[in-house]
């Protein structure tokens, strides 16, 4: 049975091209897809988290801040505001990043800027999957 083709871009560059993928697992807006050979066509939007693609014994991590998804004939593409590789992660930056946005968020709720505490919300959730996904290995 012939894989999956996956692309993923943002804004700046493409991630990862990738053929014969067996599966896809990404983090859907309302919880973790898994996308497999012959899936039915899908559109969806993801939601800060790791994206993992096997490719026979070699398994993927990409950092995903947020995007959409698309399946459509054997083709995933994801659209990703932010993406980056396990391996271009800088653990200690993403840490510090991590750290910055839970002090913005409780100076924002302090203050009552429900709004700020929000985008700080997003920042530390951004964060918070960089420094999971900078933890997974990859196959190779």
């Amino acid at each position: 049975m012939p894989g999956l083709s996956l692309r993923v871009v943002t804004p700046e560059r493409e991630v990862l091209h990738a053929e014969e993928v067996d599966i896809v697992l990404a983090p859907g807006v309302g919880g973790q897809l898994g996308i497999l050979p012959r899936h039915a066509p899908l559109i969806t939007g993801l939601a800060p988290g790791t994206l993992m693609a096997r490719q026979g014994g070699e398994l993927t991590t990409i950092s995903i801040a947020g995007g959409f998804l698309q399946v459509m004939d054997n083709d995933v593409t994801v659209l990703a505001d932010a993406s980056e590789r396990a391996h271009e992660i800088d653990l200690a930056r993403a840490q510090r990043a991590r750290d910055r946005a839970v002090q913005e968020m409780r100076d924002a709720r302090i203050a009552g800027d429900f709004e700020l505490a929000a985008q700080a919300r997003a920042a530390m959730l951004r964060a918070t999957a960089r420094i999971r996904t900078a933890g997974r290995r990859e196959s190779r």
